[in-house]
């Protein structure tokens, strides 16, 4: 497979159909899913056994693989001492399902800061949690790859890089976003620079300035096609691009987006599916624009 790159995608924002989900990514010719939600439950309100008997069935039957499992955990603010208990015990369900899955990473955040507040004071009190965060993953051999995401301690470029400095060595890995970087008014091609050292894994989603506006992949500011030349061509980078296009509203948006002044910007596209089919085809449009055809992928 040229250049080791696999097209995954976070297969909820289709429908809250977890068979549906998995007959839209396959009709499209895709064999990987991040699982963040099905049949209307997010991931984290799964036991691993539950997981295991009413998810994996499904996921062998249709033939799909888990590139990544889409976790919520530490998508809760800095302060919130029953969320993070809570999300222990979740962080500790999600990584069996590692297992089950056969499936090496698990998407995290480093908490909400407070608003009009210097996310500096909150350095030491993040990074003490998400120590408890990397103890549950290293337990089973789980790679926990950390996401830029608005609002949270490791929303900059700056502050991921001081993230993986503290954790890369106990093996966290960074899980890069473009539209998040552009939302947050970072510079994505400078982010990617700053952070490829410990980039593991890839959010295909796109975004503008101006207005915020999560967009087609390729449309925004988030300098898609530029950094992937880079990425795959120059730097080497092996592994998921993930689809995460974000372009109409799907069932666990509001659950997931803190900043609900999105919201009128995902009406663009009739169902999920046809968001989910317009992000993959023209991500397979850049990706040939590079040199790398998409029948080439898994």
């Amino acid at each position: 497979m040229k250049n080791n790159i696999i097209i995954s995608g976070f297969a909820d924002e289709i429908c809250a159909d977890f068979e549906e989900q998995l007959k839209t990514v396959t009709a499209l010719g895709m064999n990987y899913i991040c699982l963040r939600a099905a049949d209307g439950r997010g991931i984290a309100e799964y036991t691993a056994e539950e997981a295991r008997e009413k998810l994996l069935p499904k996921l062998q039957k249709a033939g799909v693989k888990v590139s990544s499992i889409g976790s919520p955990i530490g998508k809760v603010g800095i302060g919130d001492e029953e969320g993070f208990q809570r999300q222990l015990a979740q962080l500790d369900q999600i990584c069996r399902m590692c297992g089950i899955f056969g499936c090496r990473y698990v998407r995290i955040f480093s908490f909400f800061m407070p608003k009009d507040e210097d996310p500096a004071v909150y350095r030491d009190a993040a990074f003490k949690k998400m120590e408890k965060f990397v103890e549950i993953g290293r337990r089973y051999g789980v790679t926990l790859i950390h996401e830029n995401e608005k609002g949270i301690y490791g929303d900059t470029g700056s502050r991921c890089v001081e993230i993986m400095e503290r954790f890369a060595p106990e093996g966290m890995r960074s899980a890069y976003d473009f539209a998040n970087f552009v939302q947050c008014g970072e510079d994505a091609a400078a982010c990617w620079n700053m952070l490829k050292p410990y980039i593991s894994y890839v959010h295909v989603k796109d975004a503008l300035y101006s207005t915020h506006e999560n967009v087609l992949c390729g449309t925004g500011d988030g300098r898609i096609r530029e950094i992937l030349d880079q990425a795959v061509n120059r730097d080497g980078y092996e592994g998921f691009l993930t689809l995460e296009p974000h372009l109409a509203i799907f069932s666990t948006f509001a659950s997931l987006e803190k900043d609900e002044g999105n919201n009128r910007l995902k009406n663009r596209f009739r169902t999920g599916a046809e968001a989910y089919g317009a992000q993959y085809h023209a991500l397979c449009g850049i990706l040939e624009g590079i040199g790398i055809g998409c029948e080439d992928h898994e």
